[in-house]
């Protein structure tokens, strides 16, 4: 099946160029969300490759009340166009009600629905409504196969600039697992395919900044196993210092350990599109 090629400033994906979503996993203070963009871009640079910079202004599915969820969606947003007009960058957050669709596609590139919300119909279809760029996540319950159905649901809501995003499946309790297949299975829906690496090896029901709820020891082997099946973007949540975040700190790679963790996923890449080509 010929892939769809969803434009996000400029980058083509779902094209033969690799591209990045990465960012803190919560908007924390300014200066960490700058110094987070900044060693982004220098990477973008040095690396040549094109990034998505994505951090969430409200986290609504955190464990416990007492754990940070964000500024919110009006703060948050004002940092979000800040980095994208002092960094360039196309910006990306994730929205969990209908009625933050009207001012996050204000500033947002890109519209994200949360694994949890992917089937969530009336979300979904005011999401796509707003003419932006949808990243659906794929939800830890859901066949993969069936990501078809939430596309659909934009698609029928008149926008068909859709992005879907593996992250793993439950798997017992508090567990998830990446299964290979899932990235055929979603490959052939024709819409660019990205694997989130960090949230795929968090650990549930544990505090995320306990070293328990994260298992950064198979960030390498699951990344190069995804470039190698064909994904068309890696999503990598990043953090000056991921010990001290707010949100996911067990899961999170530093920003300046990201240069050295791209290079052999880059090299794969470009081995896979050249299988791919011949």
């Amino acid at each position: 099946m010929e892939k769809k090629i969803v434009k996000v400033g400029d980058i083509a994906c779902g094209a033969d160029e690799l591209f990045l979503i990465s960012g803190p996993c919560v908007i924390e203070d300014e200066k960490t969300m700058l110094q987070t963009a900044e060693k982004l871009k220098e990477v973008s640079e040095r690396m040549n490759i094109k990034i998505i910079y994505k951090s969430s202004f409200m986290k609504d599915n955190r464990s416990s009340v007492d754990f940070y969820m964000g500024p919110g969606l009006t703060k948050g947003l004002e940092v979000l166009a800040r980095i994208k007009r002092e960094f360039g960058f196309s910006v990306l957050s994730d929205i969990h009600y209908p009625s933050q669709v009207s001012e996050a596609a204000e500033v947002l590139d890109v519209i994200q629905i949360p694994a949890y919300l992917c089937m969530q119909t009336t979300l979904v279809v005011e999401a796509a409504k707003s003419g932006k760029v949808i990243n659906i996540k794929h939800g830890q319950f859901l066949a993969p196969e069936n990501m078809g159905k939430p596309a659909q649901k934009c698609v029928d809501s008149g926008n068909d600039q859709i992005i879907l995003t593996e992250r793993g499946y439950t798997f017992g309790y508090n567990d998830l697992i990446v299964d290979p297949r899932s990235f055929y299975h979603m490959n052939q829906t024709g819409y660019p395919v990205v694997f989130d690496i960090t949230h795929s090896i968090r650990k549930y029901g544990i505090p995320s900044a306990d070293k328990k709820g994260g298992a950064r020891e198979f960030l390498p082997v699951l990344s190069r196993a995804a470039v190698a099946a064909g994904v068309d973007g890696i999503f990598i949540e990043t953090h000056p210092e991921p010990a001290r975040a707010l949100c996911d700190a067990a899961s999170q790679l530093c920003v300046y350990d990201l240069e050295e963790f791209l290079k052999p996923l880059i090299e794969l890449h470009n081995i896979e599109v050249s299988y791919r080509g011949k």
